[in-house]
């Protein structure tokens, strides 16, 4: 078969449903324990800082497991790797259910974090490869995976969750991961051609870009970029609940609250994926950053009911297609033929940025007696992110054939 057989074809469609039928249950897990933060605080008398710690310990599970379990992906495919996984996840929920106190409960969410992130980088280096033209709105989709579990799951089981507590919800969701998720990775088994994956590398080579800095330098810039935008973003995703439950609105309207936020960043996400198939990923990650520290913003002066759920929309609207730009950023200004690599380490800087924030966040209520601070915290770190992504758009000039190529 040829290149252009494979790619954008009818099977690469299928299997981004596929894809996204996957991650929105894998990536279950790093919602719920947002939902749960308030009664697993209130049942081990835990300040917000600790309650935080078992998210804190599932997002950086999560950044470590998308740099691992992406080079299992890459040398024995995305189907085993989705085997190994589900299972890993349904260890952690059950870990979780049987904690006696804090920390073994925030070792077993370490070691949920780790299966959940197959949901997340993995997929998305996956469904890639197997799209050229519509690669933006591939990678946007796959990456809506993890927003849209964060919008369905935390309003499916606040039922169970107000009947029969935390641990029941997690119970029902170490069945549902691995009833879903092992049967639909058998539909994943097919492997790229490599001559389809050989032609799409050479046509990707010629519409790359430079800014000056060698890949390592790149990388590292990025990483710091995808920490601070990642700090700026966990405030109200990590928070939201909790912060209703302060402002006396109860944790169901703080999980609705999270459940606009991610629909939003989907649509967000969708949007951005479009906009980046014809503006590029850098400027597409710098729309975003500018969106989402308005919507920071927006927090400080409303903290009424009905302004709380408008401004969370607006955060999501905002921020979803953020965090899958760095993707295809590294694809256009990084070799092809270290692009599993580098992307691997950008988004796992990104998801420790969200474990940082998330973690930060709550020291800072507990410094202060107050969100406040946290939310301008967030805005200074997205600060760093847009002049990052500008000094990058003021450099960025397109590479050479003969060094594209040879890249």
């Amino acid at each position: 078969m040829t290149g252009p057989t494979i790619h954008d074809s009818t099977y690469s469609w299928l299997r981004l449903l596929i894809t996204l039928l996957i991650g929105m249950v894998a990536n279950a897990g790093m919602w719920a324990v947002v939902v749960v933060m308030p009664g697993i605080e209130a049942e081990f008398g835990a300040g917000r800082a600790e309650a935080s710690l078992p998210y804190t310990l599932t997002m950086v599970g999560f950044a470590l497991g998308n740099l691992l379990i992406g080079r299992l992906v890459d040398r024995f495919g995305v189907t085993l790797a989705l085997n190994g996984a589900a299972l890993g996840i349904a260890l952690g929920y059950g870990l979780a259910v049987i904690a006696p106190g804090m920390v073994t409960l925030s070792l077993a969410h370490l070691v949920l974090g780790l299966g959940t992130a197959v949901g997340f980088g993995p997929l998305i280096a996956d469904i890639s490869h197997w799209f050229l033209k519509r690669r933006g709105i591939a990678v946007a989709l796959a990456a809506s995976g993890n927003y849209l579990s964060g919008a369905i799951w935390p309003t499916m089981l606040a039922d169970v969750l107000a009947e029969s507590g935390w641990r029941q919800v997690y119970v029902t969701l170490a069945i549902v991961t691995v009833v879903t998720v092992v049967p639909l990775s058998m539909l994943l088994r097919r492997r790229l051609p490599q001559e389809a994956h050989n032609a799409a590398e050479a046509a990707s080579a010629l519409r790359a870009r430079s800014a000056g800095f060698s890949p390592r330098a790149l990388q590292y810039i990025l990483g710091f970029a995808g920490i601070a935008c990642c700090v700026a973003m966990a405030m109200p995703q990590v928070h939201i609940v909790a912060y209703c439950v302060g402002l006396g609105y109860g944790p169901a309207v703080g999980a609705e609250m999270l459940s606009l936020m991610l629909l939003g960043g989907v649509v967000s996400r969708v949007i951005s994926g479009v906009v980046a198939d014809r503006l590029g990923g850098v400027r597409t990650l710098l729309i975003g950053s500018v969106l989402q520290c308005i919507a920071l913003f927006l927090y400080l002066p409303y903290d009424g009911m009905v302004s709380l759920y408008i401004v969370s929309t607006v955060f999501g609207l905002s921020q979803g297609g953020i965090v899958p730009s760095y993707a295809l950023v590294v694809r256009e200004y990084m070799p092809a033929k270290e692009a599993g690599a580098r992307v691997g380490f950008v988004i796992m800087m990104t998801i420790f940025g969200m474990a940082l924030g998330g973690w930060m966040s709550g020291w800072l209520y507990d410094l202060t007696g107050s969100y406040q601070i946290a939310f301008v915290n967030g805005i200074l770190w997205n600060g760093f992110n847009i002049a990052i992504m500008l000094m990058l758009l003021l450099r960025s000039r397109p590479r050479s054939r003969r060094t594209a190529l040879a890249g």
